[in-house]
């Protein structure tokens, strides 16, 4: 359960404490690291056929736990307004919604975790914004509400790989 891949996915909760040091350069390096990892530990895992069930939940929840924990330490440091850092995070509402679909139809215990395209497009920018409010960049309303596109765009995506799968 417990190999190279799942340990890169593992290493983003520790970076995501570096937030908690009011370090531009530390926090840059955390996101640096953390997509790094985020980007070839699905690599390693099929690379070495350790992919397994727990990595493919592994890698989205440590995304999703540095991605939270950075959003939060920005809001309280007042550098995000509440309704930016829900609008980052609007895809896992609508990620929530299908996983309700399908215990409603009794499919989620069978169904398969792979990422998912407007999935990967969504973390990236996520981790650019994070870097963007490092250096104290206000962005314009729109590019949060591309995260709810996004997220609208997931959701689509995820209904139609059910109905064609």
């Amino acid at each position: 359960m417990f190999n190279l891949s799942n340990s890169l996915s593992l290493l983003r909760a520790p970076l995501a404490f570096l937030f908690l040091a009011e370090s531009t350069t530390l926090r840059i390096v955390a996101i640096v690291l953390a997509m790094f990892t985020d980007s070839i530990d699905g690599y390693v895992a099929r690379r070495s056929k350790s992919v397994s069930r727990f990595g493919a939940i592994l890698d989205p929840a440590m995304d999703k736990f540095f991605v939270y924990f950075a959003l939060t330490v920005f809001f309280l440091e007042g550098k995000l307004e509440l309704w930016q850092a829900l609008a980052m995070v609007s895809r896992d509402f609508f990620l929530i919604f299908f996983a309700m679909y399908l215990s409603a139809v009794g499919a989620l215990k069978n169904y398969e975790y792979r990422s998912i395209r407007w999935g990967k497009v969504s973390t990236a920018l996520q981790f650019i914004v994070l870097i963007g409010l490092c250096i104290n960049i206000v962005f314009p309303a729109a590019v949060y509400l591309i995260f709810v596109l996004l997220g609208s765009l997931a959701f689509i995506e995820l209904f139609v790989r059910l109905r064609t799968s």
